[in-house]
């Protein structure tokens, strides 16, 4: 577990206010140069994307000169403001060191930014306490975590696990092997008429004694849909099943109270919320933590250890064997930071609005599209009240003739793919993780774009504009 060096690393909000009685007082108002624009402030009146734009370097990118990047693929990784970058050079400048057992400064002042992050991640979703939160590889580490700790030793033979069919590939494999090897039944809740989750098959699909775990995505990556998981949480608790979360597609989108949610687990991956690659995290109700076993072995995760045998530690540390990813971590507090500072709700806004508008976009007949997942109106018409589209929307280009992937008349996500990329226009293409989704709905590919913060109108229109342009090339 974390043991403070010597001096002691003080709570953040101690050393802050250490910090400030310690200031110097500040010149005369009017001698004061003017202050610098907090990262994620932006300036006054205009959309948010305006406003955080110039946060992120990679945004002035040209694809060639005089043309500039639309990046449209944010579902897959986000880009990362100037401040996320800064806490990476700086760890790596200034507190370079291994984290926990070490007694020298640079040992405790690493430590010190280590756990720090995980205080962030803690407070930005709400966690009842920090040791609630074990720092992962990204969510599909963490999934596999809980299917090899908790599932391994809680499942057997005759027990059911109960997925949907739009699951990502990290929310179905895993649980796969484990079936395998133990002889648990896989279930599945099917889509409604609208495409989105069916509350009413998965009531079918409850059993009392024999579902022992119910796992959903909170917003789907090729559908788009806010699911039902505080009403899913309820019935699953009342049949006497856990519930995971991969709230991959929520957690950089939306305000994410996990206190709220009623889920025992939830997941989420740094490099979808402005963070690192290389660095996620596991949010678990400490009593389902500290009873679950060890995963990986070694330093670490360890209280004492014998020739014969073993003790561990306490959670997190139990399930952060060897050195961590420290600097990846410290970064992901930073983007904890950035989002904060800008204020998911205002984030949540200004996606959902901007999400409608790429929906009302894409749906013009004179682009003879097929979108996926449920529309607006039929989000709203939901019986859950959470029901609300995500800023993202998958299609595939049917042609004129109404025929889609193979038809004569319409263009292969992949090549659809290249000719927006010729343009500046950067979507992804391919089945997004989820092929039994893609077989359901009748589909090898898809096409998806998805925003951001830092997407706007603009965005939209010209990935309209390049779409037009691919099709009537691609006729």
């Amino acid at each position: 577990g974390f043991v403070p060096q010597s001096p002691p690393l003080r709570p953040a909000r101690v050393r802050a206010a250490a910090a400030a009685e310690a200031a110097p007082a500040p010149a005369p108002a009017e001698a004061s140069p003017a202050a610098p624009k907090a990262p994620g402030t932006g300036s006054a009146g205009g959309s948010l994307a305006a406003e955080v734009r110039s946060d992120f370097p990679i945004l002035s990118v040209e694809r060639c000169p005089g043309q500039p990047l639309v990046y449209l693929d944010s579902a897959a990784s986000s880009q990362k403001p100037a401040v996320v970058l800064d806490a990476l050079d700086s760890f790596y400048r200034e507190a370079n060191a291994n984290v926990h057992r070490g007694a020298h400064f640079l040992a405790g002042r690493a430590t010190e930014r280590y756990e720090a992050a995980r205080d962030k991640v803690a407070s930005f979703v709400n966690a009842a306490r920090r040791e609630e939160i074990v720092f992962t590889r990204g969510a599909t580490e963490a999934i596999n975590l809980v299917a090899q700790t908790w599932g391994a030793a809680n499942l057997g033979p005759g027990d059911e696990v109960i997925l949907s069919v739009a699951e990502h590939h990290s929310n179905l494999v895993p649980w796969q092997i484990l079936a395998e090897k133990q002889g648990v039944l896989l279930q599945f809740v099917q889509l409604d008429e609208e495409q989105r989750y069916d509350l009413e098959h998965l009531k079918e699909l409850l059993v009392p004694g024999r579902t022992k775990l119910v796992s959903l995505a909170h917003v789907s990556n090729v559908l788009g849909a806010v699911n039902p998981v505080a009403e899913v949480a309820a019935l699953a608790q009342k049949a006497g099943a856990r519930v995971l979360v991969d709230a991959c597609q929520s957690v950089p989108h939306m305000p994410v109270d996990v206190q709220a949610l009623g889920a025992d687990w939830i997941v989420a991956s740094g490099h979808k919320m402005c963070g690192p690659t290389g660095i996620g995290f596991l949010w678990g109700k400490y009593e389902v933590l500290e009873a679950s076993p060890p995963w990986q072995g070694g330093g670490e995760m360890i209280d004492e250890v014998f020739l014969d045998h073993s003790t561990y530690a306490l959670p997190p540390g139990r399930f952060e064997a060897g050195t961590p990813a420290i600097a990846q971590a410290v970064g992901l507090g930073a983007a904890c930071d950035y989002l904060s500072n800008i204020g998911m709700d205002k984030i949540h806004q200004h996606e959902v609005a901007l999400g409608e508008k790429l929906w009302a976009a894409l749906s013009d007949p004179a682009l003879g599209l097929r979108l996926l997942g449920p529309s607006p109106e039929a989000c709203r018409a939901a019986a859950w009240e959470s029901c609300e589209r995500g800023a993202l929307v998958a299609f595939e280009a049917r042609g004129e003739d109404g025929d889609g992937e193979g038809g004569a008349q319409g263009a292969h996500a992949s090549d659809l793919t290249f000719f927006l990329d010729q343009d500046g226009v950067a979507v992804r293409s391919g089945h997004h993780c989820t092929q039994p989704l893609h077989r359901s709905l009748g589909l090898a590919a898809s096409t998806r774009a998805s925003l951001y913060l830092y997407n706007d109108e603009a965005d939209i229109s010209k990935l309209v504009e390049s779409l037009k342009e691919a099709l009537e090339m691609l006729k």
